[in-house]
């Protein structure tokens, strides 16, 4: 750990003798550190310069990685120190999940755990729980994932869902068949999912034109509640802006995706008292809304 902050000092100063100083040590004790750290890795991490020192292109990707594992340790002891008696868990959440089901129900859990502090981050990748700094993580699949401990939370099942004034003028929608009128908007790496809900609601894909694209079910569902066309949505996401009348869902016929949400986390590790409450929350708010 010393000869990483001696490196970071370093690089970033770009002069040993600076980082000496920053660090109340002598310039060649920084030499040594540095020596011994290059010696470690096999690798040369610093050109030497008579005014200055330059990184490597070796050093200089190290630093990046070395520079955000002291700000993780920082963070850390900050949150410890500052608020000792808090129990804070840090969760990994997709942005749709995210803005559409647990931030609406987040006064719930703050309401019934004071004493926990949640930290949340979106994203829609898979977590390597060694290497960063995150206790659990909601995640959508099929739930095959070996190398973590995985919970259940719910089934995701799609629903069409638009905005309420597709349901009035001349191509209202009525049945099924009427979406033939209008614009269909699919999230580009499913493509697959309308012409699965219109078999399933007896109507023929053929004739569908593949509408508008976007990126994510999030951007998909907005473009929805704006009245560019009928989506497809997990009903429970939508839940609330169904409930707000944002949006509706002009039919009930459910696509179940054979994929879920699951709460994950590392693999036999023991939970703490915030990581256990929100894992129990969680399924419990999952189950009620059924």
């Amino acid at each position: 750990m010393n000869a990483l902050r001696v490196f970071e000092a370093a690089a970033r100063n770009e002069s040993f003798a600076q980082a000496a100083e920053e660090l109340f040590i002598t310039a060649s004790a920084v030499s040594h550190q540095i020596k011994s750290l290059e010696g470690y890795l096999g690798l040369s991490l610093f050109r030497r310069n008579k005014r200055k020192v330059e990184l490597t292109a070796a050093g200089a990707q190290y630093l990046q990685s070395v520079r955000g594992a002291l700000d993780e340790i920082e963070a850390a002891t900050y949150r410890l120190t500052s608020n000792p008696e808090r129990d804070v868990v840090t969760i990994s959440v997709a942005p749709n999940f995210l803005i559409r089901w647990l931030m609406p129900r987040m006064n719930r859990f703050q309401a019934l755990f004071p004493d926990v502090e949640l930290q949340i981050s979106a994203s829609s990748g898979l977590i390597d729980f060694n290497k960063q700094n995150t206790d659990m993580a909601v995640y959508y699949g099929h739930g095959d994932w070996h190398d973590i401990e995985v919970h259940f939370l719910r089934n995701v099942l799609l629903v069409p869902v638009c905005s309420p004034s597709l349901l009035e003028g001349r191509h209202a929608l009525n049945e099924p068949v009427d979406l033939r009128h209008h614009t269909l908007i699919h999230v580009s790496k499913r493509l697959h999912e309308w012409p699965e809900w219109l078999q399933l609601a007896g109507v023929e894909y053929k004739g569908f034109s593949r509408g508008l694209q976007l990126s994510s079910s999030q951007l998909a569902t907005g473009a929805a509640q704006e009245g560019l066309g009928v989506a497809l949505a997990d009903s429970t996401l939508t839940s609330r802006e169904i409930e707000q009348g944002k949006l509706i869902m002009p039919f009930d016929i459910k696509l179940d995706t054979h994929k879920s949400f699951y709460l994950v986390y590392q693999k036999q590790r023991p939970l703490s008292y915030g990581m256990k409450v929100f894992k129990d929350w969680m399924i419990e708010e999952m189950q009620d809304g059924l």
